[in-house]
């Protein structure tokens, strides 16, 4: 099976959604034709497939880099988080932007909300175990920063040269992301999301 989703990614930068067949697929997976239909009953399948694969691979990155840094200042934690999710996105930046494509004809949304509960709880836990973490609702600030990580994730597989922006997004999403928390952490309201009081 990784043979196949490997080789549908291939033939997916090489021919293009369109041309993309699963005779073409079983040829570069050096398998039968009929093959992938063992495993996946169309096209479709397979691309979703190979999507779900990239965002549990982007997945694990991220629940891998929060788990290291249980414990130490939220400065050092955003730019972990930051740098593994955009890393990970990047891994093969040409994969990830071909499956960026195809994500809205394969159901991505779908995909998505089947990890996020899992990304949610890895990025708050941490969170709350960090030693300044003070009154911080760690379910409101994840939510507001995943919000921000794939925005500047979009930004930048939607980019011509992607792999040129890795290192800026990078350096500007943690400087951001580390202004918010020290926002939340310097605000009452703002750190358990209640508005002022008037």
């Amino acid at each position: 099976m990784d043979a196949i989703l490997e080789a549908t990614l291939q033939v997916l930068l090489v021919t293009g959604k369109e041309r993309l067949t699963t005779t073409r697929v079983a040829e570069r997976a050096g398998v039968s034709v009929g093959t992938p239909y063992q495993y996946f009953p169309n096209k479709s399948s397979l691309l979703q497939a190979v999507l779900k694969r990239h965002f549990d691979a982007v997945a694990e990155a991220v629940v891998t880099a929060c788990a290291e840094q249980h414990g130490r200042p939220l400065a050092e934690m955003v730019a972990a988080l930051a740098s593994a999710f955009l890393r990970a996105k990047l891994r093969d930046g040409k994969g990830s932007v071909a499956l960026y494509a195809v994500s809205a004809d394969v159901d991505g949304v779908r995909l998505v909300q089947q990890i996020s509960g899992r990304l949610h709880t890895a990025v708050a836990e941490m969170l709350r175990s960090a030693p300044d973490a003070g009154a911080l609702d760690a379910d409101l600030v994840t939510t507001v920063m995943r919000g921000a990580i794939s925005g500047v994730s979009r930004q930048m597989l939607e980019s011509n040269n992607p792999e040129r922006m890795l290192a800026p997004l990078e350096a500007q999403l943690t400087a951001m992301l580390r202004a918010y928390l020290a926002s939340c952490t310097l605000d009452p309201a703002a750190a358990t999301g209640r508005a002022p009081e008037r």
